[in-house]
């Protein structure tokens, strides 16, 4: 089986190119990466070594995407990644992302309708409502001396919310940031050319994703670029929520993903769309003050200081259900959030400059 993996020399991408080797003999990898994002240089040699045919090219280009001519199938990890994107001060402006996320996935549609090739889009949380999400009612839990919040028992909760978080149909009504609604117009996109050809399509709607070797910032990535940050001792703070790390997020290793894209593109089928969570789930979910209280006991203290500002499309609590997924695949994470995080951990003792070397 031909298949291109865009964005294939990322963190992502590149855990999704190793497993698909390993995988099957019969597949031939294609990673096409700008390598733009500073850090994916560092997975290069490695895939090659693999027998990954790896390409400079941008899926801007529609050209570029030309060198895969002839694929069985398309993932899409490719984009700018961040939430901030297109906001005021952001290093990416409104029209690059737009150009990144959604050009790029039309260009790699197109491709993938003349190839008659199957597609699987990579999409995110980001895509359900900001309103909505800050709405949540919560409360405020401890457990291990560390406070989160959590979802409050005793009220009703919105439609697509239960115990074991955010399902495919809660709220994606707008406002959900530029980010958010590029990748949703992403999925709206590739919905109809699917629609419209008749081949196979996933689309995995992915909640935090996190490792060894990922190119971690404040912004995205956060668990690789917190732990890292707090071995190399670097200043710590707490943004928005009062100050006091009580935001929730689940971790999902990006090796789970791959196990779940295998079942996906083995079971995949034209005229029926898969659109599903694909996260860590509630047993992964954690606050920045309990991962604090992780790092603490894994390097020893560390001053945390409290910002009072609030940043831009922040939410405090953000946890996907993945039941669906689960259901669809027998799948479900093999790897606990504080198995991840011991992961990032030795990373960081062994690569003490990682931050600098991915822009951190």
């Amino acid at each position: 089986m031909q298949i291109l993996v865009t964005g294939g020399c990322g963190f992502v991408g590149a855990a999704i190119c190793r497993r698909l080797v390993a995988d099957s003999a019969a597949n031939h990898v294609t990673a096409l990466d700008s390598f733009r994002r500073r850090g994916s240089e560092t997975n290069r040699a490695g895939l090659e070594r693999l027998g990954v045919r790896v390409v400079t090219g941008d899926v801007r280009v529609a050209a570029d995407i030309d060198v895969a001519a002839g694929c069985d199938w398309v993932i899409d990890a490719a984009a700018e990644p961040s939430v901030l994107a297109g906001s005021h001060g952001a290093a990416t402006g409104r029209r690059e992302l737009v150009d990144h996320n959604l050009l790029g996935t039309l260009n790699l549609l197109e491709a993938a309708a003349r190839w008659n090739a199957g597609v699987v889009l990579l999409s995110t949380s980001r895509v359900y409502s900001i309103p909505a999400l800050a709405g949540l009612p919560l409360v405020e839990r401890r457990a291990q001396g560390a406070a989160a919040f959590a979802l409050a028992a005793d009220r009703p909760l919105p439609p697509g919310l239960g115990p074991d978080g955010i399902r495919e149909e809660f709220s994606s009504a707008a406002p959900v940031s530029l980010y958010g609604a590029t990748k949703l117009a992403a999925e709206t996109l590739a919905r109809d050319y699917a629609h419209a050809l008749g081949t196979p399509l996933v689309i995995d709607r992915l909640g935090v994703l996190a490792g060894a070797g990922q190119f971690g910032r404040a912004d995205q990535g956060i668990f690789s670029w917190w732990i890292h940050s707090w071995a190399a001792r670097r200043p710590l703070s707490y943004s928005g929520f009062g100050g006091r790390g009580l935001q929730v997020r689940d971790c999902l290793h990006p090796d789970d993903l791959a196990s779940l894209l295998i079942g996906q593109l083995a079971r995949a089928r034209g005229g029926c769309p898969e659109l599903v969570n694909v996260s860590g789930g509630a047993a992964s979910a954690t606050s920045l003050a309990e991962l604090s209280a992780w790092c603490g006991a894994r390097f020893g203290p560390h001053a945390v200081g409290a910002a009072g500002a609030d940043r831009p499309y922040d939410l405090p609590w953000v946890v996907l259900d993945h039941t669906q997924a689960t259901r669809a695949h027998a799948w479900r994470p093999e790897r606990t959030a504080h198995a991840i995080f011991e992961e990032i951990a030795d990373h960081a003792e062994r690569h003490p400059h990682w931050l600098a070397v991915c822009g951190g």
